[in-house]
C-alpha cells in the first residue's frame, strides 16, 4: 500500500511539469498562443488515440509494474527535450511522448489499486490515491514555481526529469505477491478475453451518458488555468511563476483534505450527488475567470477547482468500475472513457485559445462556463445513479492469515508456506466457503 501512495505522490510531481508551466515557459519564449494551444491538442489528441490500446495493453501485461517504468521513463526524455530544445518540432515530439506514456499511467494505477483493495475497498483506495496525488503536486508546484522563479523556466523541466528516480523506487517497492488480478470479476464471471464484447460495451447507455459528461468536462476545463496562466504572464512577467504556482497549490491542498472523505461519501450518499457539485463548480470557476483577471481573484477561484478535482479523481474510475463490474472488461472501459476525456481535453485549448485571439478572455471563459453548464445538465437529467448494491460486489480476505472455514469435514486452514505473503482471494456472498478448498 505503501508504495503505491509514494508512487502516486512522485507520479504527480512528474505530471505537473506538464501543466500550466508548459505554457508560462513557451509564452516566455515568445510563443503565441495559437502555437502553444496547437502543441496542447495534438498531444490531447494522442492521448485520445491512445486511450483504448492502452486498456488493452494493460489488461494483457504480465507485469503492470514493468509497463508504468517504461512509461515514467518516457515522461523523463520528454522532459529533458523541452528543456533543451524549445523549438516546434522538439516540443511537439516531446508532447507526444509525454501523451502516450501518460496513456499508459492512468490504467495502470487503476489496475494497482483494484489488485490492491478489491472493489469494495475501490473508493477509498482512490481517495488515498487522490490525496498523495495533490499533495505531491502542491510540493512539485511550489518547487517548481520557486526553480523558475529564481533560476530558469527551463530548470522546471530538469527538476522533473530527475523526479523519476524516486518515482521508480517507490514502485519497485509495490511488490507482486501484494496483488490478485482481475478481482473485479465475479466467481464464475468471463475472463478479459472472452468477458463483455467490445460492442456490448460500447452500447452500453449509462456507460456513454458518463463518457459524455467527461467530454463536457475536459472540454470546459483543461483550457482554463493555461488561458490564465498567460495572461498573468503578460502582466507580471516577473511573478508569472509564482501565481501559476499559488494557482496549483491551492486546488492541491482541497483535493488532500477532501479525497478520502469523497470516497466514503460516494460509499454512503452515491456517486451522482458528487457528479452534481463537480460540474456545478466547474460552471462557477468559468464564470469567476470571465469576470476577472486579478492575480488574488484567481487563486482564490482555483479552490473551486479542487472541489471539482476531488471529486472527479475518485469518482472517475469508480464509476468506471461499478458499470464494468463483472465483466473483466474494468481498463478497456478505463480507456474508452479516457478517449472521451481525451476528445475534451484535445479540443478545449484550441478553441479556447482561438476565441481568445479573436474575441478576448471574458468571452473565451464564459464559453467554457456555458460547455460546463452543458455537462451539468447531462448529469442532472440523463446519468443514473451507479453505485453497486453490497450483493454484487466482493469481498477479500488475506490467505496469509488461517482462517477455518465450515465444511462437513475438520475445518480447512488457509495460508500455508506457499501464501506467506499477504495474497487475498475474492469470496461473494453466494460462495460456498468448501468450494475455496481447491
Amino acid at each position: 500500500m505503501r508504495g503505491l501512495d509514494w508512487f502516486t505522490f512522485f507520479l504527480a510531481d512528474i505530471q505537473t511539469g506538464f501543466g500550466p508551466f508548459v505554457a508560462v515557459y513557451l509564452t516566455a519564449q515568445a510563443w503565441s498562443q495559437g502555437d502553444i494551444g496547437l502543441i496542447l491538442t495534438v498531444g490531447g489528441l494522442v492521448a485520445l488515440a491512445g486511450q483504448v490500446p492502452a486498456g488493452l495493453i494493460v489488461d494483457s501485461a504480465r507485469s503492470t509494474r514493468a509497463i508504468a517504468m517504461a512509461a515514467v521513463a518516457a515522461i523523463c526524455v520528454s522532459a529533458l527535450a523541452i528543456a533543451g530544445w524549445p523549438i516546434f518540432a522538439v516540443v511537439l515530439g516531446a508532447r507526444v511522448l509525454h501523451a502516450a506514456a501518460s496513456c499508459l499511467l492512468g490504467p495502470t494505477i487503476a489496475a494497482l489499486s483494484l489488485g490492491l483493495v478489491g472493489h469494495t475497498g475501490l473508493g477509498e483506495r482512490l481517495g488515498r490515491n487522490a490525496r498523495f496525488a495533490s499533495i505531491g503536486a502542491g510540493v512539485a508546484a511550489l518547487a517548481m514555481g520557486a526553480t523558475g522563479h529564481f533560476f530558469t523556466g527551463q530548470g522546471v523541466f530538469v527538476f522533473t526529469a530527475i523526479l523519476v528516480v524516486p518515482a521508480l523506487g517507490a514502485l519497485k517497492a509495490i511488490k507482486p505477491t501484494e496483488l490478485v488480478t482481475k478481482r473485479t470479476e465475479k466467481p464464475g464471471a468471463p475472463s478479459v478475453a472472452s468477458g463483455t464484447s467490445m460492442r456490448a460495451l460500447l452500447s452500453n447507455k449509462t456507460l456513454l451518458i458518463f463518457a459524455a459528461a467527461i467530454v463536457t468536462f475536459h472540454l470546459a476545463n483543461t483550457a482554463m488555468l493555461p488561458l490564465m496562466s498567460g495572461i498573468i504572464t503578460k502582466r507580471s512577467a516577473d511573478t508569472a511563476t509564482i501565481w501559476v504556482a499559488a494557482c496549483m497549490i491551492v486546488p492541491q491542498i482541497i483535493v488532500a483534505t477532501a479525497s478520502p472523505l469523497v470516497g466514503r461519501v460516494a460509499e454512503s450518499w452515491g456517486r451522482h450527488p458528487l457528479l452534481l457539485v463537480c460540474f456545478a463548480a466547474l460552471l462557477l470557476r468559468g464564470v469567476v475567470f470571465a469576470l476577472g483577471s486579478d492575480p488574488y481573484l484567481v487563486v482564490g477561484a482555483q479552490a473551486l477547482d479542487g472541489v471539482s478535482a476531488a471529486v472527479l479523481a475518485v469518482l472517475f474510475p469508480l464509476i468506471i468500475a461499478d458499470i464494468t463490474i463483472g465483466t473483466g472488461r474494468f481498463n478497456v472501459a478505463l480507456g474508452l472513457v479516457g478517449s472521451a476525456m481525451g476528445i475534451g481535453a484535445a479540443l478545449s485549448p484550441t478553441m479556447a485559445g482561438y476565441a481568445f485571439d479573436h474575441f478576448g478572455g471574458p468571452v473565451a471563459f464564459l464559453g467554457l462556463a456555458v460547455i460546463a453548464a452543458a455537462g451539468l445538465l447531462i448529469v442532472l437529467f440523463m446519468m443514473p445513479e451507479t453505485r453497486p448494491l453490497r450483493s454484487q460486489t466482493l469481498k477479500f480476505i488475506p490467505l496469509s492469515k488461517s482462517i477455518k472455514l465450515a465444511g462437513a469435514g475438520s475445518p480447512l486452514q488457509c495460508g500455508n508456506a506457499d501464501m506467506s505473503a499477504d495474497r487475498k482471494f475474492p469470496i461473494s456472498p453466494a460462495t460456498d466457503l468448501r468450494d475455496l478448498r481447491s
